[in-house]
C-alpha cells in the first residue's frame, strides 16, 4: 500500500491547481471580507493640516518661558471652523481637539494648565514647542499606499479605506463554489426523515463556511447513490470556480465519488490525490472533471468540517488572490493527558480556556473532549479549537505545550 499523502502536500496540490478569479469594483459598504486586489492609495492626507491634539490654547512657545506668564485670547479655533488670523506676540487662540493650528502658533497649552480671567490667560505649565500638535500627514499623506494587495479586508481596514477617501475598491469577485451532498441516507433539514435516514449537516454547514470565508455558496442539493444521477448533477452544476462534495469518497461499493474520479470511470476525470495522512478526514480527494476542480470531503460531518478548515478555507483564499497558506496555529497548554499518536496527523476537538494560574503565564489551556467520534456534531459546535498532534507524536501530559488551531468560524 503506498504511503498516505501528507497534509501539506495535499494542500499544495490544491492551491497549485486553482487560479485567482476576476476583479470587480466594489462599494466600500460591500467590501468587508473581500480580497483587495490592487494597492489602496490615499486620496487625502490625515490629518489634512496641523491640528491640536488637545483642548487648550494655541500660542507661541517662546512668549511664555516661566510659570505665571500671561497671554491674551484673540480668537477661537474649533474642528471644522478654523481661526484664520495669525497669532502674534503675547497672543493665544482658544483651540479644541482636532481644530486647525492657527498661523504663528507653535505649541498648545492644555486648558487645565491655565487660569482664565476674561481674555487674559495665565499659564501654569511652561509650553514646549510642538507639544500637543498632530502634524499634517502624520498618519498618512496623499499618494501613500495604505493597504497593499492582496489582502482580505477587515472591519479595521474598512475604516482606514474610508479615511483615505476611497468609496470603492478593486476586489476579487466572490468565488462561486458549488456544494453537493451525496448519499441515500441523508435528507435536507425540515424534510421527512425515514427510519434509515439522517438530516444533512454538511450542506448547510459547508455553505455557511464558504460564505464566512468570502465565497458565494451555490447549493446543489442532495444526490442519491446513483452514478448516473451523480454525473448529471456535476454536469448541470453551472459555471463554478470549485465544486465541493461531501460523502462517497471512501472505497465501499456505494462510495461513488471515489469511483467517479477513478482512472477507469470514463468520466474524463483527473485525480490529483485520494486519501491523506490525517485524522479525521483520511478519504479526502481532489481532482477535476473537465475544467471543474472538485474537492471531495468525507461524509462524516466532523471530518467534513475539519477538512474544510484545512483545505477549503485555503482554496477559497487562493481563488480570491491570496496565497492559500495553512491556517494559523498558536501555542497552548494541554489540559489533559493525551496518548501517543500514530502515523497520521491528528486534529482533536478541544476547548480553549484562560491560562491556568499554576501553568505557563499567558498561555491558554486546551482541553480535548473525551470522545472524538467523527460523527459527533455537538462536540464540534462546542469546540473552540483543534489540538494538532503531529504524526508519531509521543504521549503528552497535562501541562505540556501543544499547538492548537483556533476556529475562526
Amino acid at each position: 500500500m503506498p504511503p498516505l499523502l501528507p497534509i501539506a502536500d495535499a494542500r499544495r496540490l490544491i492551491i497549485q491547481a486553482l487560479a485567482p478569479v476576476g476583479v470587480e469594483d466594489v462599494p466600500l459598504a460591500d467590501a468587508l471580507g473581500r480580497t483587495l486586489r490592487a494597492d489602496a492609495v490615499a486620496r487625502v492626507s490625515h490629518p489634512p493640516a496641523d491640528v491640536s491634539a488637545m483642548d487648550g490654547y494655541a500660542l507661541r512657545a517662546g512668549d511664555v518661558t516661566a510659570i505665571g506668564g500671561t497671554v491674551t485670547t484673540v480668537g477661537e479655533s474649533a474642528a471644522g471652523n478654523p481661526w484664520t488670523g495669525t497669532v502674534g506676540p503675547g497672543q493665544a487662540v482658544r483651540i479644541f481637539t482636532g481644530a486647525h493650528m492657527p498661523a504663528g502658533a507653535d505649541a498648545v497649552v492644555l486648558q487645565e494648565d491655565t487660569t482664565v480671567a476674561g481674555k487674559a490667560v495665565t499659564i501654569t505649565a511652561v509650553p514646549i514647542k510642538g507639544r500637543h500638535i498632530r502634524r499634517a500627514g502624520q498618519d498618512f499623506a496623499v499618494g501613500d499606499v495604505g493597504l497593499k494587495s492582496p489582502r482580505r479586508l477587515t472591519v479595521r481596514d474598512i475604516g482606514f479605506l474610508a479615511a483615505m477617501n476611497l468609496p470603492r475598491v478593486p476586489a476579487a469577485r466572490r468565488p462561486r463554489i458549488g456544494v453537493l451532498s451525496t448519499g441515500d441516507e441523508i435528507v435536507a433539514p425540515g424534510d421527512p426523515v425515514g427510519p434509515a435516514q439522517i438530516v444533512s449537516a454538511n450542506g448547510p454547514g459547508l455553505a455557511a463556511f464558504i460564505r464566512h470565508h468570502g465565497g458565494e455558496a451555490m447549493s446543489l442539493g442532495i444526490v442519491r447513490d446513483d452514478m448516473a444521477a451523480l454525473r448529471a448533477a456535476i454536469a448541470g452544476a453551472g459555471p463554478l470556480d470549485l465544486l465541493v462534495t461531501s460523502g462517497g469518497v471512501s472505497v465501499g461499493d456505494h462510495d461513488l465519488m471515489g469511483q467517479l474520479m477513478g482512472p477507469t470511470s470514463g468520466s474524463g476525470a483527473e485525480l490529483a490525490f485520494h486519501k491523506i495522512a490525517m485524522r479525521p478526514g483520511k478519504p479526502l480527494l481532489f481532482g477535476r472533471v473537465g475544467a471543474l476542480p472538485i474537492l471531495g470531503l468525507p461524509g462524516n460531518p466532523v471530518s467534513a468540517m475539519i477538512c474544510a478548515t484545512l483545505f477549503l478555507g485555503p482554496a477559497i483564499a487562493r481563488l480570491t488572490g491570496l496565497s492559500g497558506e495553512a491556517p494559523r496555529t498558536v501555542t497552548a497548554v494541554l489540559g489533559a493527558d493525551m496518548p501517543a499518536n500514530d502515523g497520521r496527523e491528528d486534529h482533536v476537538r478541544a476547548t480553549l480556556a484562560a491560562p491556568d494560574p499554576a501553568g505557563a503565564p499567558g498561555t491558554a489551556v486546551a482541553t480535548p473532549f473525551p470522545k472524538q467520534d467523527s460523527g459527533m456534531v455537538s462536540a464540534l459546535a462546542r469546540a473552540d479549537a483543534l489540538i494538532v498532534r503531529p504524526p508519531h507524536a509521543p504521549a503528552a501530559k497535562a501541562g505540556d505545550i501543544c499547538r492548537v488551531l483556533p476556529f475562526d468560524f
